[in-house]
């Protein structure tokens, strides 16, 4: 069985989203809420690593405390924005998904397509009913394209 990880906020739609595309490709993942279990700093900071992005870029603005902490600051290095996720797990953006092809920040839900080892095994449509799968398993929608970059898909929903 293909081993996957998603870092999930089951309060988060994208999240909920991504964590079923994830099982309609007939894995169940592991899931760590990590709101509640966040990750250590330095597997925060490898995860980031692993994204190919900067740490900047998995940062959650919306429904956090970033604006309170100053975290707009273009001065603050990354062991700064680091220690800030830390203490504030909330500000990891969300889903993070690990799997054997790669890790990707998942906004929007369907960029879990691009590292999902098997194919999706049926149709699938999002909690708002938007379709992304077609009854064959393959993604649909001219605006499902891939993202260019993991970072362009985390301004998707700061």
């Amino acid at each position: 069985m293909t081993a996957i990880t998603i870092f999930h906020n089951p309060d988060c739609g994208t999240s909920r989203n991504t964590l079923a595309m994830i099982r309609n490709s007939g894995v169940e993942p592991v899931v760590i809420e990590y709101l509640k279990t966040p990750p250590s700093r330095a597997d925060l900071a490898d995860l980031i690593r692993r994204m190919g992005v900067p740490v900047r870029a998995a940062l959650r603005e919306k429904g956090t405390p970033y604006a309170e902490l100053g975290l707009d600051d273009p001065a603050l290095d990354d062991d700064r924005l680091l220690d800030a996720m830390i203490a504030h797990p909330i500000l990891i953006n969300r889903p993070i998904v690990v799997t054997p092809l790669g890790v990707r920040l998942c906004r929007p839900s369907e960029r879990v397509l691009d590292i999902l080892p098997d194919r999706q095994r049926g149709a699938f449509a999002k909690e708002d009913g938007e379709a992304v799968v077609d009854g064959a398993g393959q993604r649909i929608g001219s605006d499902t394209a891939p993202a260019t970059s993991t970072e362009e898909a985390a301004r998707h929903d700061r």
